[in-house]
């Protein structure tokens, strides 16, 4: 699994960042950082649902 982010529509809600703490980040000026951006099968489930809250549906995975 790959985590693609679409920087034009992200808007660093940190909604990921709060259901993945270990994948995503949000620096203190408001700038998503995938810190794994493949990350292992153990976070497989998390990595997903935090794809799916996304609410600018900015974050995609290519499996």
């Amino acid at each position: 699994m790959k985590i693609k982010v679409d920087y034009d529509v992200c808007e660093a809600n940190a909604v990921c960042m709060g259901l993945a703490p270990q994948v995503f980040d949000v620096d203190d000026d408001d700038n998503l950082h995938v810190l794994m951006p493949e990350p292992p099968p153990e976070l497989a489930d998390r990595v997903r649902h935090a794809v799916r809250s996304c609410p600018k549906a900015a974050l995609s995975l290519e499996e």
